[in-house]
């Protein structure tokens, strides 16, 4: 019992240091009228990178209503679509510019009671010093080929 109370301690500690940034939501739009709960929906949500600080995405996706999307059980679909923007300086920490955390997860959404997610990956193109947002979305049997893919070329920042 001790052993199972210490790997239940370590993984609540795990999920809370989780670097997965928080979104916040900027707007939704109907797109189902439903008689009994929330109605389907488009949000919108905003997050900035963990690690490179300047750099901002917005990132659209579907999100189910009715009496189980109200009760967080329903599954939302796979659709999505990401745009990251610099909205500051940016400086790519070396760690990233050296390609050792390619496919690093930046951002990470619940879709389903359980077994589905919504992530957003980040890569670094050296060559043409751009910074490259892939969000998709996956089930612990089978994810989806939906996808969408957003660039930032790191540029100078003035006043």
């Amino acid at each position: 019992m001790r052993l199972f109370s210490g790997l239940v301690a370590a993984c609540v500690v795990v999920l809370l240091l989780s670097v997965s940034a928080q979104a916040e939501m900027i707007g939704s739009v109907n797109t189902v009228f439903k008689v009994l709960g929330a109605n389907d929906k488009i949000v919108v949500e905003a997050f900035d990178d963990p690690d490179i600080e300047g750099v901002t995405c917005y990132l659209s996706r579907a999100k189910k209503g009715g009496i189980s999307g109200s009760l967080g059980v329903a599954e939302d679909t796979s659709d999505a679509s990401l745009s990251c923007r610099q909205v500051g300086p940016i400086t790519v920490p070396e760690r990233i510019r050296n390609k050792k955390e390619d496919g690093e997860e930046v951002f990470k959404k619940r879709t389903s009671l359980l077994f589905k997610s919504m992530q957003v990956v980040r890569f670094y193109d050296a060559k043409r010093n751009v910074i490259i947002y892939l969000t998709y979305s996956d089930r612990v049997i089978e994810g989806s080929p939906k996808n969408s893919i957003s660039c930032v070329p790191v540029m100078p920042w003035g006043n």
